[in-house]
């Protein structure tokens, strides 16, 4: 028996081995990336996405808005963070260690506020983009011919049926439209002519400075949040000099402040001296009111609140002087019948609580004239002091090992500090918003398709229009079919 044989190049199928991968290539997953990239940007162009962040970022806000906010400048000093840290311990328990590592107490610069921001603002740009090819081809190369189904079933539209030829029609439709300060675009397609007619076509341009507006107030927050600060509790008491810190370089003193207040006992008027130094030297100094603040570069000290201060001056074993300054009395305790204030020995690691009766509160273990001072362990995490006092005016005390001196009491100016550098970009989105939101209410973008075909005795002309959120368009179209209308018959007449 003879054997078939069977041409393997023609009729075979053979089975092909890959190549070994050479050197330094790999024989792992082989990863796309034209099909990563195109599967980001669906993901990024997405409004499932962009809705989804600005849910994230308004529960940011709303965690900021109910949680206690650590005082700007207090977060780079880890003593001072500590020790603001047991002031809020004794609030939220056990869950403070766990919200201070999750950054709930600076929600406004934490890393979660920042990615979100990020992020969305990376998704508005994408949808601009997308949404950029699509109004340029709307405005630049519009479609200008429409099916007969686009003419039946158009919110407007209308038939007019004229003895005149084509062109007689096209030339007094065109002329119609542009009466009304339409661009014409007339295209022929053997005897069918199509007359495409549009106004305000660059108008929908408005709804993306709308959304690069957006972009523009994300990237000012962004800015502000990481390079800028806000200090709403700032306080100075008279006679002393505080530190602004965040890297400012500047230090605030008050030299003086006076309060005036109306028959009924409200505050009229309030206005703080302040001198302002840069490195230690004087740079600005400006009476300060509560509609004139003092500027200074991006800096603005704005006059916000005042209340009591206590002078207290603290020196250890050798007579050295380790604190000798105001102590503004910020906080309030046991139900509003006393007024607190602190302050750090960093060097000993100490806090020192300094409380008094509030103003128009008779307290019998604080008599005026007299303060409790209470020293403990920075970080000691609310526990129980080390010693506590009742110091009168002028008295030196022995506590934890150093003499305690209540000096006098004085009144201290509070004050907002802001640092803002992303508010250029704020303004900028807010009036690109504007102008956004101007162009596309007041002047909305208006789309005609006419087709004129030869009929038996003459031309049928054809008008139809979309629109949306366009009340207006409706009385306006009808008013450009009339006039056709009684120019086309003025011609058939003739």
């Amino acid at each position: 028996m003879s054997q078939l044989s069977v041409p393997t190049s023609t009729t075979a199928k053979r089975r092909t081995v890959d190549p070994e991968p050479t050197e330094g290539t790999g024989g792992g997953l082989t990863i796309d990336v034209s099909e990563v990239g195109e599967r980001l940007w669906r993901i990024f162009t997405s409004m499932r996405t962009a809705l989804i962040l600005m849910l994230g970022l308004a529960i940011l806000g709303l965690i900021g808005t109910l949680l206690v906010q650590v005082p700007a400048g207090v977060q780079s000093d880890p003593q001072a963070y500590t020790a603001w840290l047991d002031t809020v311990r004794p609030k939220y328990g056990g869950w403070t260690t766990p919200m201070e590592m999750l950054q709930f107490f600076s929600i406004f610069s934490s890393i979660w506020f920042k990615g979100i921001i990020v992020l969305l603002t990376t998704s508005i740009l994408a949808c601009s983009v997308n949404r950029f090819r699509g109004l340029w081809k709307t405005a630049v190369r519009p479609r200008t011919r429409m099916t007969a189904v686009f003419f039946d079933r158009a919110p407007h539209s209308a038939t007019i049926d004229v003895a005149v030829a084509a062109d007689v029609a096209v030339t007094d439709v065109t002329r119609t439209f542009k009466s009304h300060h339409y661009r014409t675009v007339v295209e022929r397609d053997g005897d069918e002519v199509s007359v495409y007619a549009d106004r305000f076509r660059w108008a929908p341009f408005g709804t993306l400075m709308a959304h690069i507006s957006l972009v523009l107030i994300l990237v000012g927050a962004l800015v502000g949040s990481t390079w800028g600060f806000k200090n709403t509790e700032f306080a100075v008491p008279v006679g002393s000099t505080v530190p602004v810190g965040n890297g400012t370089g500047l230090s605030v003193m008050a030299k003086s402040f006076n309060d005036s207040y109306y028959a009924n006992g409200a505050p009229s008027d309030y206005v703080a001296d302040l001198v302002l130094y840069k490195d230690g030297q004087q740079v600005a100094a400006q009476a300060v009111r509560v509609n004139e603040p003092l500027g200074y570069g991006d800096v603005t000290f704005y006059q916000a609140f005042f209340g009591a201060a206590t002078d207290v001056s603290v020196k250890d074993a050798s007579g050295a002087t380790l604190y000798s300054q105001g102590v503004p009395l910020l906080y309030t305790a046991d139900n509003g019948t006393r007024r607190v204030g602190q302050f750090l020995l960093p060097q000993q690691g100490l806090t020192v609580l300094v409380v008094s009766a509030a103003s128009g509160e008779i307290d019998p273990a604080i008599k005026p004239g007299m303060v409790q001072l209470e020293v403990y362990k920075t970080g000691a995490g609310g526990g129980q002091p080390i010693d506590t006092q009742i110091v009168s005016q002028g008295k030196p005390i022995q506590m934890a090992g150093l003499t305690f001196t209540f000096d006098r009491e004085r009144q201290f100016t509070g004050l907002m500090v802001a640092k803002d550098p992303g508010v250029i970009f704020v303004f900028g989105g807010a009036l690109l918003l504007v102008v956004g939101l101007f162009l596309v209410f007041f002047f909305p973008s208006r789309r005609i398709w006419t087709r004129i075909v030869p009929g038996p005795s003459g031309s049928e002309v054809r008008v139809g229009a979309t629109t949306r959120h366009d009340a207006t368009f409706g009385p306006d179209f009808q008013k450009i079919v009339g006039e056709m209308e009684l120019s086309l018959a003025g011609k058939s007449g003739n």
